[in-house]
Order: C-alpha cells, then structure tokens, then sequence
C-alpha cells in the first residue's frame, strides 16, 4: 500500500527540487515512488499540476505500436499507427492513475499564490536514508498531509518543518 505526502513551499521552484532529489534517491533504490506531482499556485492564483510522467505521450507511443502493429496485419501500418496513436492518446488523457488530480487542485486553493507543493506517493522507502537526503529542505516546506502513521509523520515534520 502506498502513503502519500504532500509538503507545501512557499515559493515556485522548491517542490521541483524535492522531486530531484527523490527520483535521484529512486535511482540509488532508497525510495520507490508510485506518483509524484508538482502543484504551482501563480501570483494570479492559478493552479497548475507538473505530472512526472506525461501520460498522453505515453498512451500516443503505446497506442501508435499497437495500432502499426496491426496495421501491418490488415497491409496499412501508417493508417493504423495514426489510429492507435490517436487512440492512445485519447485514452491516456483520460486515465488518471495515483494522485487524484481533481483532489491535489482542491487542496491547492488553499495556498497562497506563488507557492508550490510536491505531492508524492510512496511504496517503500528506506527512511532514514531518505529523510537524511532531504536535509537541505530542512526549514523550507511544511507537511501539509501525509498518510503516514503519527510517530512516523511527527518524524517527517521534524525533519523538514525545523530548520
């Protein structure tokens, strides 16, 4: 089961920085994430999500196979990988796996503009190892909402609400 946590920042560019950090800490294995979202609120008050993975490209190139793959089968692989491409791409922009989209746009109204917040879904994480490689986030974000149980959340805030 996965555990969310989002952490709210006071300015535009930390929450992406965060979400560097922990697809480096991916790499090296100490972290699996199932999601993760970049929420910016501009000095307008506009809201904007920056997935991580870009489900309609994904869904365009998938579907563009499938489609030339039997393309090819009924002797048209370009009208059937336009097809599928379409196709793909339809039903990808459609799909919302891990993070609620609507949910993470609902909690950002309550932000103040120009802020951003990093939205993650965990599956495992070697947490000492993770909250250590996240020190120098200490003092900049606040946990807006987590999960996680109450022991581990009071870690958590302790770990990047102190500076």
């Amino acid at each position: 089961m996965s555990t969310l946590v989002a952490v709210v920042f006071d300015d535009p560019t930390t929450a992406f920085e965060m979400r560097t950090a922990l697809l480096k800490m991916q790499k090296e294995h100490l972290v699996e994430l199932e999601d993760s979202v970049v929420v910016t609120k501009d000095l307008k008050g506009k809201t904007k999500l920056d997935q991580a993975v870009n489900l309609t490209y994904s869904g365009a190139i998938g579907g563009g196979f499938w489609g030339m793959l039997i393309g090819l089968i009924f002797l048209n692989p370009l009208l059937g990988a336009a097809l599928g491409a379409t196709a793909g791409m339809v039903s990808a922009r459609f799909t919302d796996i891990g993070l609620n989209n609507q949910m993470m746009k609902d909690l950002a109204q309550s932000f103040k503009p120009g802020s951003s917040a990093l939205f993650v879904l965990v599956r495992r994480a070697t947490a000492d190892k993770v909250l250590a490689g996240l020190k120098d986030f200490a003092g900049k974000g606040k946990v807006f909402q987590t999960s996680l149980n109450k022991d581990d959340e009071t870690t958590l805030r302790e770990a990047l609400e102190v500076a």
